[in-house]
């Protein structure tokens, strides 16, 4: 069984976010959605300084069995990504929610409160 930790953010296409004290989000794939793709093998982040639209397709996880999408939970722009799951895709696989895809400043500082709690998104993936 999936883990949803209680303390992050989820959307119904299965990103996690969590919130960071300077008010960034740091954003990656639940358990669930790492599971149902099976050994991942290669990702592809967004670059540094891009503006995404809310639910925006900006990253790509591909694995032995299928390619998959990873959108934006919110509008804002990339300011960092995570070089480890680039080099060493599995860190996900291990453990998704250390190891996380892109952080993104949130054009609207509110904007993640109207995403799923644990709750919500363990009934989405039932």
């Amino acid at each position: 069984m999936s883990r949803t930790p209680t303390d992050l953010k989820y959307t119904a296409s299965h990103e996690w976010i969590r919130r960071e004290a300077d008010g960034a989000l740091t954003v990656g794939i639940t358990d669930h959605a790492q599971d149902a793709l099976g050994d991942l093998v290669f990702v592809e982040l967004p670059e540094v300084g891009r503006t995404l639209a809310a639910g925006e397709a900006c990253t790509v996880v591909e694995s032995v069995k299928a390619a998959s999408d990873v959108y934006a939970p919110v509008a804002g722009v990339v300011t960092a990504q995570n070089e480890a799951v680039k080099t060493s895709p599995e860190l996900i696989n291990q453990n998704a929610y250390d190891a996380w895809l892109f952080r993104l400043q949130p054009a609207d500082k509110k904007a993640s409160d109207a995403l799923l709690d644990a709750a919500a998104y363990a009934k989405e993936i039932g």
